[in-house]
Protein backbone atom coordinates (compact mmCIF):
# COMPACT_ATOMS: atom_id res chain seq x y z
CA UNK A 1 0.00 0.00 0.00
CA UNK A 2 2.90 2.34 0.57
CA UNK A 3 3.36 2.82 -3.18
CA UNK A 4 -0.27 3.91 -3.74
CA UNK A 5 -2.21 7.04 -2.86
CA UNK A 6 -5.67 5.47 -2.77
CA UNK A 7 -6.86 2.07 -1.55
CA UNK A 8 -10.48 0.91 -1.80
CA UNK A 9 -11.68 -2.31 -0.18
CA UNK A 10 -14.98 -3.86 -1.24
CA UNK A 11 -16.47 -6.76 0.66
CA UNK A 12 -19.68 -8.62 1.31
CA UNK A 13 -19.02 -8.41 5.02
CA UNK A 14 -20.09 -5.97 7.69
CA UNK A 15 -18.19 -3.56 9.90
CA UNK A 16 -15.12 -5.19 11.42
CA UNK A 17 -14.23 -7.22 8.34
CA UNK A 18 -11.40 -7.06 5.81
CA UNK A 19 -11.59 -3.27 5.41
CA UNK A 20 -11.13 -2.80 9.15
CA UNK A 21 -8.04 -4.99 9.08
CA UNK A 22 -6.61 -2.98 6.16
CA UNK A 23 -7.24 0.27 8.07
CA UNK A 24 -5.55 -1.12 11.18
CA UNK A 25 -2.51 -2.29 9.24
CA UNK A 26 -2.19 1.06 7.43
CA UNK A 27 -2.51 2.94 10.70
CA UNK A 28 0.04 0.72 12.45
CA UNK A 29 2.51 1.36 9.62
CA UNK A 30 1.92 5.13 9.70
CA UNK A 31 0.49 5.20 6.17
CA UNK A 32 -2.45 7.43 7.11
CA UNK A 33 -0.54 10.07 9.05
CA UNK A 34 -0.53 12.74 6.35
CA UNK A 35 3.13 13.60 6.81
CA UNK A 36 6.51 12.12 6.19
CA UNK A 37 7.30 9.80 3.32
CA UNK A 38 3.74 8.58 2.65
CA UNK A 39 1.77 11.84 2.98
CA UNK A 40 -1.49 10.22 4.01
CA UNK A 41 -2.87 7.23 2.20
CA UNK A 42 -6.54 7.65 1.27
CA UNK A 43 -8.45 4.50 2.29
CA UNK A 44 -12.10 3.88 1.55
CA UNK A 45 -13.95 0.80 2.78
CA UNK A 46 -17.13 -0.42 1.14
CA UNK A 47 -19.09 -3.11 2.94
CA UNK A 48 -22.57 -4.30 3.77
CA UNK A 49 -24.37 -2.15 6.34
CA UNK A 50 -24.60 -3.38 9.91
CA UNK A 51 -28.40 -3.62 9.69
CA UNK A 52 -30.88 -6.30 8.72
CA UNK A 53 -31.50 -6.36 4.98
CA UNK A 54 -34.72 -7.83 3.66
CA UNK A 55 -34.21 -10.83 1.44
CA UNK A 56 -34.38 -9.85 -2.22
CA UNK A 57 -32.48 -10.35 -5.43
CA UNK A 58 -28.74 -9.63 -5.08
CA UNK A 59 -28.79 -6.57 -7.37
CA UNK A 60 -31.39 -4.82 -5.21
CA UNK A 61 -29.53 -5.71 -2.02
CA UNK A 62 -26.25 -4.37 -3.43
CA UNK A 63 -28.03 -1.17 -4.51
CA UNK A 64 -29.40 -0.68 -1.00
CA UNK A 65 -26.00 -1.40 0.51
CA UNK A 66 -24.14 1.01 -1.79
CA UNK A 67 -22.18 -1.77 -3.46
CA UNK A 68 -23.32 -1.54 -7.07
CA UNK A 69 -20.99 -0.59 -9.92
CA UNK A 70 -21.93 3.14 -10.13
CA UNK A 71 -21.51 3.54 -6.36
CA UNK A 72 -18.13 1.80 -6.44
CA UNK A 73 -16.98 4.06 -9.30
CA UNK A 74 -18.21 7.13 -7.40
CA UNK A 75 -16.26 6.10 -4.28
CA UNK A 76 -13.07 5.57 -6.29
CA UNK A 77 -13.41 8.85 -8.21
CA UNK A 78 -14.14 10.82 -5.04
CA UNK A 79 -11.02 9.36 -3.42
CA UNK A 80 -8.97 10.27 -6.49
CA UNK A 81 -10.23 13.86 -6.31
CA UNK A 82 -8.47 14.13 -2.96
CA UNK A 83 -5.04 12.94 -4.08
CA UNK A 84 -2.07 14.58 -5.73
CA UNK A 85 -2.37 13.03 -9.20
CA UNK A 86 -3.58 16.30 -10.67
CA UNK A 87 -6.78 14.77 -12.04
CA UNK A 88 -9.26 17.55 -12.66
CA UNK A 89 -12.69 17.37 -11.02
CA UNK A 90 -14.50 18.11 -14.32
CA UNK A 91 -12.61 15.32 -16.09
CA UNK A 92 -13.71 12.82 -13.46
CA UNK A 93 -17.34 13.96 -13.63
CA UNK A 94 -17.36 13.51 -17.41
CA UNK A 95 -16.29 9.88 -16.97
CA UNK A 96 -18.93 9.05 -14.35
Amino acid sequence: MASHEVVVTIEEGAIGGFGAHVLTMASDQGLTDGNGEYRGLKIRTMRLPDVFQDQDNPDKQYDEAGLNAPQIVDTVLNALRHNSTGVEHDTLEARA
